[in-house]
C-alpha cells in the first residue's frame, strides 16, 4: 500500500506544477515584443502640501517621453534622452508595460503604457515623476507629478 500512496502523493504534487506551466502568457505581444516607444502626455496633476495638508492640481501639458533598447526579456532599457544615466528596469503585466526610472539624484519615474488603444494605433500610458524639491523653480519637476496621454510602441 505505501508504493499506491507514494505514487498518488507524486501524482496530486506534480500536477498543480504541470498545470500551472501550461497556462499562456495573458500579455498582449505588442507589449511584449515593444523595443521601442515614443510617448507624449498632455494632461498633467501636481501634487504638494500646503500647511502640511496634501493639495493638487491640474493643467494641460506638453511632455514627451521616450526609450530605446526595450528588452522585456532581460527587464531593461534606455532612454532616448542623450546622456541620460538613468537605471530603466522593465517589467511586462498581464495588459501592463512597466518602466521604472531610478534617477542618479534619487527620483523615481514610472512609465505604464496600458495595453488599450488611443487614436493612431497609440496606447494610453501614464508618467509619474516622484520627486520633491523645497524650493520651486518653473520648468523643472520640484513636486511628484503625474502625466497622462499614448505611446507609439516600435518594434525597432
Amino acid at each position: 500500500m505505501s508504493i499506491i500512496r507514494a505514487t498518488a502523493l507524486t501524482i496530486l504534487v506534480a500536477a498543480p506544477a504541470t498545470a500551472t506551466a501550461q497556462i499562456p502568457d495573458p500579455s498582449p505581444a505588442r507589449l511584449v515584443n515593444a523595443k521601442a516607444l515614443d510617448c507624449r502626455f498632455t494632461t498633467m496633476a501636481t501634487g504638494t502640501w500646503k500647511g502640511g495638508v496634501a493639495d493638487t492640481s491640474t493643467k494641460p501639458a506638453k511632455l514627451t517621453v521616450g526609450f530605446k533598447a526595450i528588452s522585456t526579456d532581460e527587464g531593461t532599457a534606455e532612454s532616448t534622452v542623450s546622456g541620460a544615466r538613468s537605471h530603466i528596469t522593465v517589467r511586462v503585466s498581464g495588459n501592463y508595460l512597466h518602466l521604472m526610472q531610478m534617477e542618479p539624484f534619487g527620483a523615481l519615474y514610472v512609465t505604464t503604457v496600458f495595453a488599450t488603444d488611443t487614436k493612431e494605433g497609440r496606447l494610453q500610458a501614464v508618467h509619474t515623476r516622484h520627486e520633491f524639491t523645497p524650493v520651486q523653480v518653473p520648468g523643472m519637476t520640484s513636486r511628484p507629478e503625474l502625466y497622462v496621454g499614448d505611446c507609439e510602441v516600435g518594434a525597432k
